[in-house]
């Protein structure tokens, strides 16, 4: 099996030193078939059957994911294409398996894993300690940047403009050290929504940016799979014991942003008309935009936040949501 920490093969033997497999290597992890696992944990392949099947119908683990078909040459000579699972599914089912050979392996997988992890955590605590010390002064020399520029110590625009731009990624720091240290709170917010979004209005825009360049012609674009895109704007007005559950223009942004994207009612642009409409419903609430009249969320960082939400798990919404307001809020 491949151990990434130290970039070597680490090879598991029974204690009885009998046991031997032609292990795939390949896409940086280890492939058996179901046969081989049947030999490594010394049990009928039926048993091997039966709690693969159980990992995938519980979805423990994704078919694709831990599945996939590698040519192999057997006993006869010819080349079959075979189902090999990789060290995933082999983990899963070893932790399953009622053997003496299951046992051993059991055993064999802990130790391993305990030994990566201390060792991991010993590579990434001094990582981090290094980081979070460049950090901070990153951070030290940013805000004295900032204060210089501020009491306009240095002569001519040049010089104040070229400490300005610095001093601004004050705030992406300071950002980026409360994410890695889970200390992001909503804070600095706008208040309550001036402008609420409908379904009628929504359905509106979508169709005026059907016709966008690049966009018009399409005969999918903006078209609705079901009813969920009137559940996502519905879904920013909950209440709880009659107050707004999301009760900031911004916190409304950021989840509709979010349901948007996550809800995929299009059969095509839902990434697309998720920012768009995330953007509207800023500007119609007055706050898309700084009082010198630069955007609150630069485009870039939109494309970013939308393809995070994507890729995004479920669990990790608060996280999200989060991010999204500390990027639009006041101190933006």
């Amino acid at each position: 099996m491949k151990d990434d920490l130290t970039d070597k093969i680490v090879l598991y033997r029974t204690q009885d030193g009998r046991m031997t497999l032609d292990v795939n290597l390949r896409e940086g992890t280890v492939w058996l078939t179901q046969k081989q696992m049947s030999s490594l944990f010394e049990t009928e392949r039926s048993v091997i059957t039966k709690h693969i099947n159980n990992v995938l119908k519980t979805h423990e683990l994704l078919r694709d994911s831990v599945c996939v078909k590698f040519a192999h040459t057997a006993e006869d000579g010819k080349t079959y294409q075979t189902t090999f699972y990789n060290l995933d599914m082999i983990i899963s089912v070893g932790y399953r398996v009622n053997s003496k050979r299951g046992t051993q392996f059991r055993i064999w997988a802990t130790n391993v894993l305990r030994d990566h992890i201390l060792k991991g955590y010993s590579v990434n605590e001094k990582r981090l300690r290094e980081e979070n010390r460049r950090l901070k002064e990153l951070q030290q020399t940013v805000d004295l940047l900032g204060r210089i520029a501020e009491e306009r110590q240095l002569a001519g625009p040049e010089a104040e403009g070229l400490l300005r731009v610095v001093a601004d990624y004050s705030l992406a720091l300071r950002l980026l050290d409360d994410y890695d240290h889970g200390r992001l709170v909503i804070s600095d917010t706008t208040g309550r929504a001036g402008f609420m979004i409908t379904y009628e209005a929504a359905r509106a825009a979508i169709d005026r940016l059907s016709q966008s360049p690049g966009i018009a012609g399409s005969s999918v674009f903006g078209r609705e799979k079901d009813g969920s895109l009137k559940g996502s704007l519905g879904s920013i007005y909950q209440t709880f014991e009659g107050k707004d559950l999301y009760p900031s223009v911004e916190e409304k942004a950021a989840h509709l942003l979010y349901f948007v994207v996550k809800d995929h009612s299009f059969i095509d642009g839902n990434k697309r008309i998720a920012a768009s409409l995330f953007l509207w419903f800023l500007d119609a609430n007055g706050i898309l935009y700084r009082s010198g009249g630069a955007k609150r969320i630069g485009d870039n960082a939109l494309v970013a936040l939308t393809l995070m939400i994507a890729e995004s798990r479920t669990e990790e919404k608060d996280v999200m949501i989060k991010v999204i307001v500390n990027l639009i809020n006041k101190n933006n």
